[in-house]
């Protein structure tokens, strides 16, 4: 600040001064605080804008409670529903076709017929059941010759399939039957319990082109094959073939003629099928 600037601070200050608390005379000029600013006096400043410590208290947030990890975990394949086929256990490891006759227990001549196939390692029911007729006198653990009883058992089925109609589409090699044809049922031969096409083989032989409506189509059970020799004979002809409305048959599993054709189209060779043939409670046997 120049001497001449202070001088004049000076000088005002002591007219000021002299003033006291009365008022300025009329015609003198009161500088204004603003006016000072320029000799050096400090111009007052604003208050201060309150500071988060002055400031007023807000009241604090609620923190929101944490929810459980939602993260989703694999849940387990749901376990197949249990059926005929589940209960077997000596099905060979290799075999994708199952066929099961079941009946209430050994004395009755009427079954159901359940058909099965294997997908990733689990029996799922293929073309639903079936009423089937078994032999007049029901399952046998034991059977033999002209006992009028099925078999019970684990069995594949036979390399071709026959009938006296003409092949209605099925997978396996079928011979359509004519005269002479022959199942041997005679225990006294070397041909016991097989096919054959020439002369009557003798005993109770069946001459399968004249059994209709049983013989239109059939496939063989393989029972007894290759033949036990035994006494009394073990059995022969087991078959899976048309049922008569209303019969029994004489050891062999019969179904309506329908139903037949939809198991013997279904059956593929390739998927090596099996038949059990047992009461329902002794399913788990085989």
């Amino acid at each position: 600040m120049t001497a001449r600037a202070i001088g004049t601070a000076v000088a005002l200050l002591a007219l000021l001064a002299g003033c006291g608390s009365q008022p300025p005379s009329p015609g003198v000029d009161t500088p204004a605080v603003e006016d000072l600013a320029g000799f050096g006096a400090a111009a007052p400043t604003a208050a201060p804008a309150p500071t988060a410590a002055t400031a007023r208290p807000t009241a604090a947030a609620t923190p929101k409670p944490r929810t459980p990890s939602t993260r989703p975990t694999r849940s387990a394949s749901p376990k197949p529903p249990a059926n005929a086929a589940s209960r077997l256990r000596t099905l060979p490891s290799g075999a994708r076709q199952v066929v099961v006759v079941s009946a209430d227990g050994y004395g009755t001549s009427h079954a159901t017929l359940e058909t099965f196939a294997k997908k990733d390692g689990v029996w799922r029911p293929a073309l639903g059941a079936m009423p089937a007729r078994l032999g007049t006198n029901g399952f046998t653990d034991s059977k033999v010759e002209g006992d009028l009883e099925t078999p019970t058992g684990m069995y594949g089925f036979g390399p071709t399939m026959y009938g006296i109609a003409a092949d209605p589409g099925v997978r396996y090699p079928y011979h359509r039957l004519v005269a002479d044809d022959w199942w041997n049922e005679n225990p006294a031969t070397p041909g016991y319990n097989t096919f054959q096409h020439g002369p009557d083989p003798g005993g109770a032989s069946e001459a399968l082109w004249k059994v209709t409506p049983q013989y239109d189509h059939f496939a063989v059970i393989t029972y007894n094959m290759p033949v036990k020799v035994a006494d009394p004979p073990r059995g022969s002809g087991i078959f899976l073939h048309v049922m008569v409305p209303g019969r029994s048959t004489a050891g062999c599993v019969s179904l309506a003629e329908a139903d037949l054709l939809r198991v013997l189209r279904w059956l593929d060779p390739a998927a090596r099928p099996r038949i059990v043939l047992a009461p329902a409670a002794e399913l788990d046997r085989y």
